[in-house]
């Protein structure tokens, strides 16, 4: 962790309360016990780290998709879109990106286009990285028309010490390629489901950069 990144990089605004807490809880245990203070504050200045909210460079690139989040990529599979958004059983290439407690959890979209369908599904705190994930954990869902005609899906996915996901994009909303539209506290994963004509261009194991990496192009 780098001191300028927890001093210059503006930090979510779901954070704001979660620090106030942290920092307000550390500053009582000085009169209690000074070692557990000490503790608090480093909690505090963790809490900062995770909710950072860096500016990100746009690739300007035609008929590309960037990707949703920072983290690992964990798998590139073949998996049919999740059945709630109504995309049918063909399998697509379906890209997951694990998110650590290190990680921004800022998500950021990956093309340009309008929503065309979120859900919400209830479910597990699985870890995060297991294949199930996808169907099992608690999960938004999000289905978009791209400006250059593709539909494609992508999900916030709950991990195992992740108890909630923030979705700021609805039905009908036209976006550009990397917007910000959610986050997830506090370790999670997201998945995104390629259309017919894109190739992913990213490996297991590469790390990501929500909203610059290019993780997929049309063929």
């Amino acid at each position: 962790m780098k001191a300028t990144d927890v001093v210059m990089t503006p930090i979510h605004k779901e954070g704001h309360i979660f620090v106030a807490i942290f920092f307000v809880v550390s500053i009582l245990l000085f009169y209690v016990w000074e070692p557990a203070a000490w503790v608090g504050l480093i909690v505090s200045v963790w809490c900062i780290y995770f909710f950072r909210d860096p500016d990100r460079i746009i690739p300007d690139e035609k008929g590309v998709l960037v990707s949703p989040a920072d983290g690992t990529v964990c798998a590139v599979s073949e998996a049919p879109a999740p059945a709630e958004l109504g995309m049918g059983s063909d399998p697509r290439t379906r890209i997951t990106i694990f998110l650590s407690v290190f990680n921004v959890h800022v998500n950021r979209v990956p093309a340009a286009g309008e929503i065309t369908a979120t859900t919400y599904v209830p479910g597990k705190f699985l870890n995060a990285a297991a294949d199930n994930a996808s169907e099992e954990n608690e999960r938004q869902l999000i289905r978009m028309q791209t400006e250059d005609g593709h539909d494609i899906a992508f999900a916030q996915i709950a991990g195992l010490v992740a108890r909630r996901i923030l979705c700021d994009v609805k039905k009908g909303d036209t976006v550009a390629r990397g917007d910000r539209f959610g986050l997830i506290r506090f370790g999670s994963r997201t998945d995104i489901y390629l259309d017919k004509g894109q190739h992913a261009t990213v490996k297991v194991g590469q790390t990501m950069i929500g909203g610059e990496t290019i993780i997929a192009r049309n063929r």
